[in-house]
């Protein structure tokens, strides 16, 4: 047996490992991910309206910066079943100058599984599929444009393209690391020197920062034992791991907190136990997606041009995510430490660190937000598209559709929301308490 792991390593291997991750094949025969017989329903699985108005977002942004008539570029980050991509193509089609524009699509996705499904929506069952040493290649039933597949943004080449890139509920499934604020104990006096010349004294112990990691319960653990929430242990079998604080710094505590003046100036406003998330991954997507549209020192761009659109949750208000890591199963909320493989994991984005990332690897980019996700598709047009929808349909059955479809989105998004109340609740907990001597952030462990 090995371990303690570090958090993030856990959910990597979780989500993504080459053999039974969640999204590379765990899941067992005859069930995906998504969709009312998966795990969860994510917002282009309820409606077309939601891709139709995202693929408009991107139609205004290309008139904007000047019509450009070629080297336009799609690029989604984990796309799913491939459905947004999907809803937003149809849509540009009804726009010829900007769809004939677009020289190329990317993919990137991780997995084989969801590879072939959203080959099969976008170009065709009977469509090839080649592979080449960037990745998956194949044509879309839209204009014949040329999609291709990659398993890292890394892989697609950042060039003086127009790029227009996808970021639906991808960066809340990137692994987190989890910190918690410690106090250290003070160092003991030495006795005295029986020299004449008494030695300096020893200088404190700098700040060391111990990480929460993940670590295999002891046998016969139960809920009760782990001190599972009840609202994650109904039909489901204990974790199969558990959250511990690191026994010594590691080198994640001792750097991730430290990052960021945001995480620096957390310190003196909270007291011992507050807790703290940090995603260098989303770092670093912002980083890149930041180069692409804005150019950087490694990759000059004469003109910024370009955009990108990141549909999450987490808070917008600039707080710091704190304790939100959730499993999901079912359409249920599960431990994230249940199942592992099984169950997918996800975590409240910090959108103040990724427009932080992205202004600083790029001089040429502006970020806007975050704003409410209702707000944005209220400022779309999501009330008269929905209201043409229901007004184009003849028959009864299918007006009774939409509404349920409605419904089912109402619904979905007050789950959520008050998921996010009672994390702001825990979250000005933590705020209010106080601030002790030789603090110091402790990395979480599984």
């Amino acid at each position: 047996m090995t371990g303690p792991v570090p958090l993030a390593s856990y959910m990597r291997m979780c989500l993504t490992a080459d053999v039974g991750g969640y999204y590379t094949g765990a899941i067992e025969q005859g069930r995906d991910q998504f969709g009312l017989k998966g795990d969860f329903v994510t917002s282009p699985e309820i409606s077309q309206v939601f891709g139709e108005l995202c693929g408009i977002w991107y139609v205004a942004e290309w008139l904007a910066q000047g019509r450009q008539s070629q080297g336009v570029e799609l690029i989604e980050v984990g796309p799913g079943r491939g459905t947004l991509m999907d809803d937003m193509l149809r849509t540009i089609q009804r726009f010829p100058p900007m769809a004939n524009a677009i020289d190329a699509i990317y993919m990137v996705e991780a997995s084989s599984e969801l590879r072939m499904a959203q080959k099969i929506l976008l170009c065709g069952k009977d469509a090839p599929m080649t592979e080449s040493k960037v990745g998956y290649h194949s044509v879309c039933k839209y204009n014949a444009l040329p999609i291709v597949w990659t398993e890292t943004i890394k892989s697609i080449p950042i060039r003086r393209k127009m790029p227009f890139i996808m970021a639906h509920e991808f960066f809340d499934a990137l692994p987190i690391h989890a910190f918690e604020l410690v106090s250290v104990p003070a160092t003991r006096k030495s006795p005295p020197s029986q020299s004449n010349a008494s030695p300096p004294p020893k200088p404190p112990p700098p700040p060391s920062n111990g990480a929460k990691c993940s670590s295999r319960p002891r046998p016969g653990s139960t809920h009760t034992t782990l001190n599972t929430p009840s609202s994650q242990s109904r039909d489901t079998p204990p974790p199969d791991f558990q959250l511990t604080l690191a026994k010594t710094p590691t080198r994640h505590s001792l750097y991730l907190p430290e990052s960021s003046p945001r995480f620096r100036a957390l310190k003196p406003t909270v007291g011992a136990g507050a807790l703290l998330e940090v995603c260098p991954d989303a770092s670093l997507y912002a980083s890149d997606f930041a180069a692409r549209i804005g150019g950087s020192p490694q990759h000059p761009k004469p003109k910024p041009s370009g955009a990108a659109l990141i549909l999450d949750y987490g808070p917008g208000d600039g707080t710091i995510p704190t304790n939100s890591l959730r499993g999901i199963s079912r359409h249920r909320r599960v431990s994230p430490f249940a199942e592992p493989g099984l169950t997918d994991l996800s975590a409240d984005v910090d959108f103040a660190a990724i427009a932080e990332s992205a202004i600083k690897a790029s001089e040429g980019v502006e970020v806007h937000g975050p704003v409410e996700q209702g707000d944005f598709l209220e400022a779309m047009g999501i009330r008269e598209r929905v209201e043409m929808l229901v007004k184009g349909m003849q028959e009864q059955v299918g007006k009774e559709g939409v509404r349920r479809r409605a419904a089912k989105a109402r619904e979905v998004m007050e789950e959520r929301l008050a998921d996010q109340i009672e994390k702001m609740r825990e979250r000005h907990a933590k705020m209010g308490q106080h601030f002790s001597d030789r603090q110091v952030m402790a990395e979480l462990e599984l």
